[in-house]
């Protein structure tokens, strides 16, 4: 728990620095683009939270290494490390906006790379038929863990756009890997994790609901590749946890993205990394809270940006809950990944359709 409070203390002082800073001095930091399909803030906001973040995280791992480490090599300073290629193109684009998609994820395979070598984090069973044989052969076992790693940090990247959406659905993903660790025993997996935690809720408290900092690419793409990481570590350090745990636990990004790549790619024929407004958090923003339509006032569209966000949390959820309780049954996460599969394609297809279910809407009444 002590080193959950020092990287909650140390990112919540870090990032109300950067609030300070990137309203008032640092222009590049902050977002003045209002017109995007993805753009839903009225008010320039700084875009680097994630510096508080990876800084409070990498305090955290020290901690971890000096105190858990036991002579070992220190893992979490060397997952750091492997996260700067990740991180730091994304935190180049917070900056300058001229790094493209396919050079972030390319720096991002560069991490997950780096981090098969250093750490030796390679997927060797998936419990997925077909894929166990080809894990056997180093170079398919390095490509798909390079694979995984590499879509999990675009995943997170591709969810992040209300308030608090992303960093809280990264705070439960952490929660559940951190969970299990305790319950296995890896008590430096499950403190990696706690710091983490720590570290972006730190971040959470000025950007949910004020929306006064975003996550930004850098901090996407670095929570992204450290949730993917700190999964595949838990895989590998422990084989009784069932191969399809992380996959469930990050479900919720990962079908997003691949739902996103069919609907741009195959249904309308454009780049899969085009940039569209129709993703499942935009449309629940427009359709499910039909009634943010007309202000446009800074004020009200924060109120409407910040309560699409719980929405998606619940979805979250939705695969997390079974993913902890039945950590270690492979049988179970494939048949729960199945029914979130359903369930997200049903929804998105009622509320794409205006047809959205009641229970989802607000009612004028509701809201007096």
């Amino acid at each position: 728990m002590t080193v959950f409070i020092l990287c909650f203390l140390a990112s919540a002082m870090f990032t109300l620095c950067l609030v300070r800073l990137g309203r008032s001095k640092w222009a590049q930091a902050a977002d003045h683009d209002f017109s995007g399909p993805q753009k839903f803030h009225v008010v320039v906001v700084p875009r680097v939270g994630g510096v508080g973040i990876a800084l409070s995280v990498l305090i955290g791992a020290i901690y971890a290494d000096w105190t858990l480490g036991h002579g070992s090599l220190p893992l979490g300073l060397i997952l750091m490390v492997c996260a700067i290629p990740a991180f730091g193109a994304g935190l180049l684009e917070d900056l300058t906006k001229i790094v493209s998609a396919r050079w972030r994820l390319l720096a991002t395979t560069v991490s997950a790379l780096i981090a098969c070598w250093l750490l030796d984090t390679q997927l060797r069973y998936t419990g997925i038929p077909g894929l166990d044989w080809l894990v056997t052969i180093p170079i398919f076992s390095l490509t798909i863990t390079v694979f995984a790693v590499a879509g999990i940090a675009n995943s997170v990247n591709i969810i992040d756009g209300f308030n608090g959406l992303a960093s809280m659905c990264v705070v439960i993903m952490l929660a559940a890997l951190g969970y299990v660790g305790f319950q296995v025993g890896d008590i430096l997996v499950a403190t990696l994790a706690l710091a983490g935690i720590g570290a972006v809720l730190g971040f959470f408290i000025w950007n949910f609901p004020a929306g006064l900092i975003f996550l930004g690419d850098g901090g996407a793409y670095f929570l992204g590749f450290y949730v993917a990481e700190i999964a595949i570590l838990l895989l590998v350090r422990n084989p009784t946890v069932s191969p399809l745990f992380p996959l469930l636990v990050c479900i919720y990004p990962v079908f997003e993205t691949l739902f996103s790549i069919y609907r741009r790619r195959l249904l309308r024929q454009v780049s899969p990394s085009m940039p569209d407004g129709i993703h499942l958090h935009s449309l629940i923003y427009r359709r499910v809270l039909s009634w943010a339509v007309g202000n446009r006032s800074a004020k009200a569209l924060t109120r409407r940006n910040s309560m699409t966000s719980p929405y998606l949390w619940a979805l979250c959820m939705l695969s997390v809950v079974p993913a902890v309780l039945w950590w270690d049954n492979t049988a179970v996460m494939a048949m729960f990944l199945l029914l979130f599969g359903l369930t997200y394609v049903v929804l998105y297809w009622r509320i794409v359709r205006f047809k959205s279910p009641r229970w989802l809407r607000f009612s004028r009444s509701s809201r007096m």
